[in-house]
């Protein structure tokens, strides 16, 4: 039996995560003297499984496209692979748009990467990661098993940000409810069905071009959560005076890759997520919830251990919980 200490797998994530290929063997080479070979191996594969699921499965989203089976000992860029072949895809609907990168061999198109090219950041949470000898960004984690833009709008990552606003649950008294299971306090979240593909997840979007991230959280939420596009200008000035200083500050609760299905070898989703937290209930918890953009559906949620939600959402909610020392 392998003991994994906290160092050590912050150690072997940094080498998941590390884009360069010698970087990755270098570190690579570090544990398997420390810990072995075989250990290493075990542990590699063991992070990748935790972050790397969704955006290798099947058939890709909204497409016919199947993706190239990768192993996941074939994940990270350092393991030869002689036979992989995927498939290239890039949704034709995302040609053209004014939001979305031109086809990488446009030769107008001159992308500044791991860097901000003009408006548009092009570095990634994870740090550097590789271009191949084709001009095309490579996954910070590996192999998706399909190559292409997908239906991402950039080559390289693609920024998110993702609201977690919470509240706690209260009875027909307002007394916070407990659980009686682990004896903490129940937490609320606020969760949207998306229209796509139906499943449940943070009210969360893309990042516009040289837009805070805090307007982005703050936007995201207005559109999916309380429908302000079809609301008129007053409203809609009316509804961001009202939350202004509630999203003025949350606490981060992660950065960085997410495990996404529309992942592809050289674009993928990276996020920040961050909980804003309404303790009394009296400000987001009394507002009257309505989906919009989007979203198909909102509501409070209750936070718990059997909670399915899109991408790597529910592993968002979890962290949040135990900030908050929550119920889980």
């Amino acid at each position: 039996m392998y003991t994994y200490n906290t160092r050590l797998f912050i150690c072997f994530a940094h080498f998941v995560f590390s884009s360069a290929s010698e970087l990755s063997s270098a570190v690579e080479s570090q544990l398997n003297k420390r810990i072995g070979s075989e250990a290493g191996d075990h542990m590699r594969d063991k992070i990748i499984k935790m972050i790397h699921q969704n955006c290798r499965q099947g058939v890709y989203p909204r497409s016919s496209v199947n993706r190239f089976e990768v192993p996941e000992d074939k994940v990270p860029w350092s393991k030869e692979f002689p036979d992989y072949n995927p498939a290239s895809y890039s949704a034709p609907t995302i040609q053209g748009q004014p939001w979305a990168d031109p086809d990488i061999s446009d030769p107008q198109f001159t992308p500044k990467w791991n860097d901000v090219d003009g408006n548009v950041s092009r570095k990634s949470h994870t740090g550097e990661y590789a271009i191949n000898d084709k001009g095309f960004p490579l996954n910070p984690v590996g192999r998706t098993g399909i190559i292409g833009r997908g239906l991402l709008g950039r080559w390289g990552p693609n920024h998110a940000a993702d609201p977690i606003v919470t509240r706690w649950k209260r009875n027909g008294t307002g007394a916070v409810e407990i659980s009686r299971v682990t004896e903490n306090p129940i937490l609320q979240f606020i969760a949207v069905q998306r229209k796509d593909s139906g499943d449940w997840a943070l009210p969360g979007g893309m990042v516009d071009p040289g837009e805070v991230v805090t307007s982005t959280l703050r936007r995201e939420f207005m559109e999916e959560a309380m429908n302000s596009l079809e609301k008129d200008e007053a409203q809609v000035e009316e509804l961001k005076e009202s939350l202004a200083e509630f999203f003025k500050k949350g606490d981060e609760v992660f950065k960085g890759y997410v495990d996404d299905p529309r992942n592809t070898d050289n674009a993928w989703i990276e996020t920040v997520a961050l909980n804003f937290h309404d303790e009394n209930g009296s400000i987001v918890g009394k507002l009257e919830l309505s989906a919009g953009d989007d979203a198909a559906n909102v509501c409070w949620t209750d936070v718990n251990k059997e909670l399915e939600l899109y991408a790597s959402h529910r592993d968002f909610i979890k962290r949040t919980a135990q900030m908050h020392n929550a119920h889980w």
